[in-house]
């Protein structure tokens, strides 16, 4: 079975430096931080990567800067043949969006030209859902196991006549769990023949676990949001795409006021470059390894009890810890999320440099 390491040495470039530049950053969930980020913050708010774009995407998008007067017409089928070739899929299965919230919403608006509801779990990444209500679909939430893992055979037992959409985020956020992946396959096969299954991978380049893009071409109902944003380090530029079964591209695709069209000239050439930095992302994944076993570690420490992390952030909670947690970050001018559960007190923190984080332990301690 080839791995996504096989995938990427077989792309190999050759070794490159890993130059780190300061990234722009924006909060999402509870933070209000719509200005220029500030230098002398350390931003473990929304997931991104604190090593990218890597050297080849930007030197490839400052170069396309001069191109940006003119539509990227020839651009797109490069980079979808470059996409379907990382995910081992053909052409057909792919479909290029402005950031993989906008397949989201896509999905969202194709599930609700019935009216119905969705299927998903609680906590899981719900930002996007806002719509669904609007669009006539209803919320089932289903709560995790005790571990924090999306509940698969609650999941399914959840599911009515008027299911429209299943959605299931693996690993998922805010928790950080991944499901084993045959369990996953199972409920993947039986659930989609069915009902529509919106499967979200943004963090899976983040484990050793392989996609289930696989499973499209012969799954109508299975679509696979993806994205540049966590591991290419290319959050701002906005690049997402979904997997899917070439009958479900198309019907998506007419969805779209202009197909694949929500990519800029700039970002186009940033995600191509971003596929050959093998160095780059290699590098960047044992570095993110690295600095959330250092942070896992020295939370526990604190009593600070965590779930273990398959991403770039961690879900942890402040039940036990004696200190102020918020009050001290923000007097180390770290920006952190929320309580995302009362019970329990469970908060999340990005995985940022080694660093970042050790600036954050000596501010918690």
């Amino acid at each position: 079975m080839e791995t996504r390491r096989d995938y990427l040495k077989k792309m190999g470039l050759g070794a490159l430096a890993l130059n780190i530049a300061p990234v722009y950053s924006y909060a999402n969930e509870s933070i209000a931080c719509q200005k220029p980020a500030d230098a002398r913050k350390i931003y473990l708010n929304a997931n991104e990567n604190p090593y990218g774009p890597s050297p080849l995407a930007r030197k490839a998008m400052v170069e396309s800067v001069t191109k940006s007067n003119r539509y990227g017409w020839s651009q797109k089928p490069e980079l979808i043949a470059a996409v379907a070739a990382y995910n081992k899929v053909s052409a057909e299965n792919i479909m290029l969006g402005s950031g993989s919230t906008e397949i989201l919403n896509l999905v969202l608006q194709y599930a609700a030209q019935q009216k119905g509801n969705i299927v998903t779990a609680d906590n899981t990444f719900n930002f996007w859902m806002s719509p669904a209500k609007t669009l006539g679909l209803e919320k089932i939430n289903v709560p995790l196991t005790a571990n924090k893992e999306n509940d698969l055979t609650a999941l399914k037992s959840a599911i009515t006549a008027e299911t429209k959409l299943v959605y299931l985020c693996n690993p998922n956020n805010p928790t950080g769990t991944l499901c084993k992946r045959e369990e996953l396959i199972a409920f993947v096969q039986e659930v989609s023949k069915n009902t529509l299954v919106l499967l979200d991978e943004a963090y899976i380049d983040l484990t050793d676990q392989e996609s289930l893009s696989s499973l499209v071409s012969k799954k109508q109902n299975l679509i696979i949001a993806k994205t540049f944003s966590k591991l290419f380090g290319l959050a701002g530029a906005r690049i997402g795409y979904a997997v899917a079964h070439g009958n479900t591209v198309k019907k998506l695709s007419s969805l779209q006021s202009w197909t694949n069209g929500a990519i800029s000239v700039v970002s186009t050439a940033g995600a191509l470059a971003s596929l050959k930095d093998v160095n780059f992302i290699e590098k960047t994944f044992r570095l993110n390894v690295e600095a959330r076993a250092y942070t896992i570690k020295e939370f526990e420490k604190l009593n600070i009890r965590c779930i273990p992390s398959n991403t770039n952030f961690i879900y942890f909670s402040l039940a036990n810890y004696t200190g102020q947690f918020f009050e001290q970050l923000k007097k180390h001018n770290i920006v952190g999320t929320r309580i995302y559960e009362k019970e329990g007190k469970w908060s999340r923190i990005t995985v940022g440099k080694l660093e970042d984080m050790k600036v954050l332990i000596n501010a918690l301690s």
